[in-house]
């Protein structure tokens, strides 16, 4: 397990969805997580935000209804830790991505900013107020790791190179190439994960991208991905892969829709099987 207080600029902190059904979101992510949800904020058309905790650590959030910009099928969000929203959305205007929202004042404080890179992959930078994103990571029930899938990963690092300063590494797992964004000096994660402590996200095979849109995928640990699987699909969500083993790293993995329509996956790490 992780407990945090903060992140380091350039390194993912925090993970949050906006469906239209709150209350309903915050049942079912209870139900598969142990997630409590506090509504901290609201707003004057019946709106809500929510802060989810585990072992009374922020762990994420729920805001409800989708903001009537955003794509009307609800997601996951990455937050990623910078010094200056405003500096880092020029940044990625430079590097060839675009600035959708911002930047702005953000519900948990400090200033954020919607951008995408040139694939389309969507995600906020966050120049952190008092919240200081994620307290609570790397355990079961808690989020460990954001997964970009696009359909080009070689074409994608400069980018990400060029905005955060994230260096890549790479393995081979069933003839596929793994590519690992890592930051230089960044230390995180647990000693007993199956890769480096550097690495701050990870990037889908190509295939796995196939006739799917640039976007970035959240992932949860948990300690039982069947049973997620069979919640899901009780109360109205989807299973849309697995649950599988993988291949020499000790883990079972699904990847499920909430029932909104969220995707994420889940992961039982090694040593919990």
């Amino acid at each position: 397990m992780s407990e945090r207080d903060g992140f380091e600029h350039g390194v993912p902190c925090w993970v949050e969805t906006w469906q239209d059904d709150g209350d309903a979101a915050s049942v079912y992510y209870g139900r598969i997580f142990g997630w409590e949800a506090e509504q901290t904020a609201s707003q004057g058309d019946g709106g809500s935000f929510r802060v989810c905790r585990l072992r009374g650590r922020d762990v994420a959030a729920i805001g409800s209804p989708i903001p009537e910009e955003a794509p009307p099928v609800p997601s996951w969000t990455t937050f990623i830790q910078v010094d200056s929203a405003g500096e880092t959305a020029a940044r990625a205007k430079e590097a060839g991505g675009s600035v959708i929202v911002g930047p702005m004042d953000s519900l948990e404080g400090g200033s954020i900013a919607i951008v995408a890179d040139p694939a389309g992959a969507a995600f906020t930078v966050w120049e952190q107020g008092e919240h200081g994103g994620a307290r609570l990571i790397n355990e079961p029930g808690a989020w460990a790791m954001s997964m970009l899938i696009t359909p080009d990963p070689h074409e994608a690092v400069p980018f990400y190179r060029d905005v955060f300063g994230w260096t890549t590494r790479s393995f081979e797992m069933e003839g596929q190439e793994i590519v690992m964004f890592t930051l230089p000096g960044y230390v995180g994660g647990e000693p007993s994960q199956p890769v480096p402590r550097d690495v701050v996200a990870t990037v889908a095979p190509p295939g796995v991208a196939e006739g799917a849109p640039a976007h970035w995928s959240v992932d949860f640990w948990i300690s039982d991905p069947d049973e997620a699987a069979r919640i899901t699909t009780e109360m109205g969500g989807r299973v849309l892969a697995g649950p599988f083993d993988v291949p020499d790293l000790g883990m079972r993995q699904a990847t499920l829709a909430d029932p909104q329509g969220a995707t994420f996956t889940v992961t039982r790490p090694p040593g919990l099987g």
